[in-house]
């Protein structure tokens, strides 16, 4: 309960920018993470690294494209499959809503401080590989 009460406080800071700009948190992680990205990914490495489940994914990917943010493409090898990448619109959103988030994220450095953040993240760090140890 502590971390979702944890999480909850962090993403209060988020939401608002979000929202303002028409997007829900896991849109903004597909978009963070299609622009952060050299290649075209598939709908499954995309959600192994955004952490949303294929089937959200998949709706998810559907608004963004109906919004011109994101594209996808036929592979030739597998018609059936696709990759997806950032469209320009996709781009100006992240122009527009990075600076804004880079000010969340320092807002929120500034009030938890750097060294707790630091220590924070080595302990969530050991959480996850002790508890993904038997995977």
């Amino acid at each position: 309960m502590a971390l979702l009460r944890a999480r909850e406080a962090v993403m209060a800071k988020f939401r608002p920018t979000l929202r303002d700009h028409g997007l829900t948190e896991q849109q903004w992680r597909v978009l963070r993470a299609l622009n952060a990205s050299k290649v075209p990914l598939r709908a499954g490495e995309l959600s192994e690294q955004t952490f949303i489940s294929m089937p959200s994914l998949s709706r998810l990917l559907k608004t963004l494209e109906a919004r011109d943010a994101i594209q996808r493409h036929a592979l030739h090898e597998d018609l059936r499959a696709a990759q997806l990448s950032i469209s320009r619109g996709g781009k100006a959103l992240v122009a527009i809503i990075g600076p804004l988030s880079e000010a969340s994220y320092a807002e929120i450095a500034a009030l938890i401080g750097d060294q707790e953040l630091s220590e924070l993240e080595r302990l969530l760090t050991h959480v996850v590989t002790r508890l993904n140890c038997g995977r």
